[in-house]
């Protein structure tokens, strides 16, 4: 029997909502495919600076040191950005697949969204989030300033990592860019030198703002999508659209060891704060990336089948409510749906 060891960090807003529910389906998947999982508990975000002074405390890096995953809820202001660059997390994974039973929640045309499969591979650890920034003031009065700089290996990295996953999926890898403003990162010259090693691999560079526009106009065309960690935030969040929800979407955030931080994608919502009502799919979502991670994929398969086959019978997050006929479940409800019916799949 295998063993893994998770530290769980709520965050804030919803996030100990979403993250407490999830875990509950974590240890029913753990007995229900033999293996077992330990949960240690830290704080991050603004319980963390009220009890310890910091966003991201040494006590809570500590803690998710060693282990096999961190699943993580959300925060608004600091200490997500300073775990990722702790364990250098530097590739984010953000699978989009439009359920087949929620194509009515997208405003884009159902037929559109047949055999849609997304991957958006961002860089995660560098560019404008992380470089040199501040406030200043000239004769022309007060300014301020965030530099996108990026070491030729840091996109090296994330590149070799977006072109094996498309070489596991369907052998094509679409560049985000923005090269005709931004000259000096070149991102399609790097990716292509990295591609020599993947000569089944289909390399298409694309303007950011033109790749924004095809994703809702045509998303068919696209199997892994590579971005930085600015236009790689704001297009895998364009995903969601495809979806019906952002409340669905989840992701992985790997490092060179295979080390993960799992989260879902949304924030932390604070209009629906104590209101039972959150959609935790996207939680959901991540911890099947995390199982797929460690190789338990009959447990992660179990999530993906058991999620479809609750949405086909109609059951309906708030953030999902759109027709007379969804049968609307809360948070707890969804939950003890999701559990039944797990138990009933092999």
């Amino acid at each position: 029997m295998k063993h893994y060891q998770i530290a769980a960090l709520p965050g804030e807003g919803v996030g100990s909502e979403v993250v407490e529910a999830s875990l509950v389906i974590l240890q029913q998947a753990a007995q229900q495919f033999g293996f077992t999982v330990a949960i240690d508990r830290g704080l991050i975000g603004e319980p963390a600076q009220q009890q310890h002074g910091n966003f991201f405390p040494e006590a809570t890096a500590q803690l998710c040191e060693g282990k096999d995953g961190i699943l993580f809820g959300a925060v608004t202001q600091g200490g997500l950005l300073e775990l990722r660059k702790r364990f250098d997390f530097f590739a984010n994974l953000r699978p989009v697949r439009p359920s087949v039973h929620l194509r009515d929640r997208s405003p884009l045309r159902p037929e559109k969204l047949d055999d849609v499969d997304l991957l958006f591979v961002r860089e995660l650890v560098s560019g404008i989030y992380f470089g040199a920034s501040g406030r200043g003031i000239d004769q022309r009065g007060s300014y301020g300033y965030h530099t996108m700089q990026y070491w030729d290996r840091e996109i090296r990295r994330v590149a070799k990592v977006a072109l094996k996953q498309a070489q596991n999926r369907r052998c094509h890898l679409t560049i985000a860019h923005k090269e005709n403003a931004l000259p000096h990162l070149p991102w399609t010259r790097l990716v292509q030198s990295e591609a020599a090693a993947f000569p089944e691999v289909t390399i298409e560079p694309m303007l950011v703002d033109t790749l924004a526009m095809q994703i809702v106009m045509n998303p068919q065309q696209f199997d892994v999508i590579l971005a930085g960690n600015l236009f790689g935030d704001i297009l895998s969040d364009l995903g969601a659209v495809l979806t019906g929800s952002i409340g669905v979407l989840g992701s992985a955030s790997l490092n060179a060891a295979g080390s993960g931080l799992y989260e879902p994608i949304h924030g932390t919502a604070p209009d629906l704060v104590g209101k039972g009502i959150v959609n935790p799919m996207g939680t959901i979502a991540s911890v099947e990336l995390m199982l797929r991670q460690w190789g338990e994929i009959k447990a992660a398969n179990c999530l993906m089948q058991t999620q479809e086959e609750l949405l086909a019978q109609g059951y309906r997050t708030a953030d999902l409510m759109t027709r007379s006929e969804d049968k609307f479940v809360n948070t707890q409800e969804f939950v003890d749906r999701f559990l039944e019916m797990m138990s009933s799949i092999d």
